[in-house]
């Protein structure tokens, strides 16, 4: 019997991809915070080599997700994304009159880190890390409150225990 926790974030990294950490960090930084099943449709559709490992990663981190702590994939956000630099590949292409040229093919290192949010306190507590606090009714489940969410922009920025800086609807949902 697995013992389902849903305060513990599940992961799956991959180590020396060839790629530049710069190039990876910007299809990053479009995934961050969306759903499981959001950012494998925006992996598809993005015309960017780094799409595929990182849609491989996310993949990868579901199905750890699923088969070892019983997690929901439809309740999976991605909590964490992030690229760090790896080892260079340092090669020399011949030149002209003897001499050589240096190539550097640059690796990274990706992490992804997925996070249930089927409780509605632990999905508080994700946002509140992040400085942001959700306000509407408790009796929407988690799914709608998230959609909602980053559709109408209903959402207060808390200045470390300050309340409302703004509370405004930006886009009206048609």
């Amino acid at each position: 019997m697995i013992k389902r926790d849903p305060n513990v974030e599940v992961y799956a990294s991959g180590q020396y991809i060839r790629m530049s950490a710069h190039k990876a960090r910007r299809v990053l930084d479009q995934i961050r915070g969306l759903y499981y099943e959001q950012t494998l449709m925006m992996l598809e559709l993005m015309p960017y080599r780094a799409c595929y490992p990182i849609f491989k990663l996310v993949y990868s981190a579901a199905a750890n997700a699923s088969h070892n702590m019983a997690f929901n994939k439809e309740d999976l956000i991605i909590s964490q994304a992030e690229v760090n630099g790896g080892t260079l590949l340092k090669r020399f292409k011949p030149r002209a009159r003897g001499r050589s040229y240096p190539i550097k093919k640059p690796t990274c290192h990706i992490t992804i880190v997925l996070q249930d949010i089927s409780k509605d306190q632990d999905f508080f507590i994700w946002l509140r890390k992040r400085g942001w606090i959700y306000e509407t009714l408790k009796n929407i489940n988690m799914k709608e409150k998230y959609v909602s969410m980053s559709y109408e922009k209903r959402m207060i920025w808390a200045n470390s225990g300050g309340e409302v800086v703004w509370d405004e609807v930006v886009w009206d949902k048609k």
